[in-house]
């Protein structure tokens, strides 16, 4: 149809003429475009409601942590995977033990071998200036 009389058909009808793809020949429709703004909106904004936002909760440990101290901190990451949130574990060396990051490490992989069952090691542990981070991620 060309594109001068659809328009008047719109016109007779009050409605607008929407295009809504752009192939050759272009297809358009006649319809309320505030009804349709609003039910796009609309829907968009249900999308938003039912996404899920994985926040990134963060456990810190220490070099010398207790393993009593480090079942109670595993619990919590557990706790925080099953809730399908990331975890960020950190170690902050203090005084000497910079320059003891072997045990940094060893603790880290410990602390990772009591939650693997739910976790994996998105990123393994690496050292930054006094700090050790590692990232777990929920399994699915």
């Amino acid at each position: 149809m060309d594109v001068r009389a659809a328009q008047r058909l719109a016109d007779e009808r009050e409605l607008d003429l929407v295009k809504l793809s752009n192939a050759n020949p272009p297809t358009c429709k006649l319809m309320d475009y505030s009804k349709h703004r609003y039910d796009m909106m609309k829907r968009e904004k249900e999308q938003r409601k039912n996404q899920k936002i994985i926040e990134i909760k963060e456990i810190r440990l220490s070099a010398t942590i207790d393993q009593h101290d480090m079942e109670v901190k595993a619990k919590a990451c557990s706790r925080f995977l099953q809730d399908g949130n990331k975890v960020k574990v950190s170690i902050r060396f203090r005084g000497r033990q910079i320059t003891r990051g072997d045990i940094g490490e060893e603790v880290m992989t410990t602390f990772y071998n009591m939650v693997s069952d739910m976790a994996t090691q998105e990123r393994a542990p690496k050292q930054e200036g006094r700090n050790m981070y590692m990232v777990l991620a929920p399994k699915n």
